[in-house]
């Protein structure tokens, strides 16, 4: 940490560190170079956001999985039957289930490196594709096959929250991925190194095919939601927990908006959680939940 005081962005990813890390990835079959380290470099990148009731919610555009929070928003607006039912009741929990397993389904498929495999995102959000992926919804049944959509016609996370009094918000996540990432600490530098490169695909054909100098889908996505009246900050919000993330972010909005609760209240509430991130997943329900909802489902 010293050294990153006094040296900066250079003194990680070219000096003494950059030399570890390229050693001790090489050591293990890698092919990271220095010039790979060298080149890195942070961006600035537009938020990506829908609407939902009386907030627009923003989340981080892909690479990031935040776009999966904002479909199933969508789903949910335009199936439009969550009004009146029990929180984490069975009808309540079947909708949140499969309105995930489609974003899911989505994103699994169309979130790569933007720079070489751009997302439609403007006929992703769309409400015209909303309603068509939720045409196919049964109120008693799961879909059997989730199947990616065609929108064109053509857990060892760290998260917190900043809020000052003039209404100015960081929405903060910070994760290696898979508790310590790689599980490779360069000699003398006392940290381990990142595993995203786990999400990358290796079918030829997907975006998201594992390729050089290319980022992968990942996992990690701060949240803001703003009031669609004045613009003003509603909620900062994040979660830990990999695939988690977007079905957190769905369900406390829900809480918030839907059922009134306040910010500990819809924290604090048991969730389900689609375990893989995957449109066929299994789901998990937390303690809390009732019985008889699990034996529904």
């Amino acid at each position: 940490m010293r050294e990153l005081g006094a040296g900066g962005k250079e003194a990680f990813y070219q000096g003494r560190v950059g030399r570890a890390i390229v050693e001790v990835v090489r050591a293990q079959g890698g092919c990271l170079t220095l010039e790979d380290l060298a080149a890195h470099e942070s961006a600035w990148v537009e938020p990506i956001f829908t609407d939902y009731g009386p907030v627009r919610v923003w989340e981080i555009p892909p690479n990031g999985q935040g776009l999966t929070a904002l479909l199933a928003l969508n789903y949910l607006s335009a199936l439009d039957r969550l009004e009146g039912l029990p929180h984490n009741g069975p009808d309540y929990l079947h909708q949140l289930l499969e309105v995930m397993r489609l974003a899911f389904a989505d994103t699994r498929y169309f979130v790569a490196d933007p720079a070489l495999c751009p997302a439609p995102l403007p006929d992703l959000l769309s409400p015209a594709y909303a309603a068509r992926r939720v045409a196919g919804f049964h109120p008693t049944r799961a879909q059997a096959d989730v199947q990616a959509g065609t929108p064109t016609r053509s857990s060892s996370t760290v998260s917190f929250q900043v809020v000052d009094p003039a209404g100015n918000a960081v929405s903060f996540v910070n994760s290696n991925y898979m508790h310590f990432g790689s599980g490779l600490v360069p000699r003398g530098c006392g940290f381990t190194l990142q595993n995203r490169g786990h999400n990358f695909s290796l079918s030829p054909t997907h975006p998201n095919v594992l390729a050089p100098g290319k980022r992968p889908f990942h996992t990690i996505i701060p949240g803001l939601a703003t009031r669609l009246d004045s613009g003003a900050l509603y909620a900062s919000f994040s979660n830990m927990g990999g695939f988690m993330q977007p079905q957190g972010h769905v369900q406390l909005l829900l809480n918030l908006l839907l059922h009134r609760m306040d910010p500990q209240a819809a924290v604090d509430a048991p969730r389900f959680c689609i375990q893989d991130g995957s449109a066929q997943g299994a789901a998990a329900l937390e303690e809390g939940i009732e019985e008889d909802v699990l034996e529904e489902l």
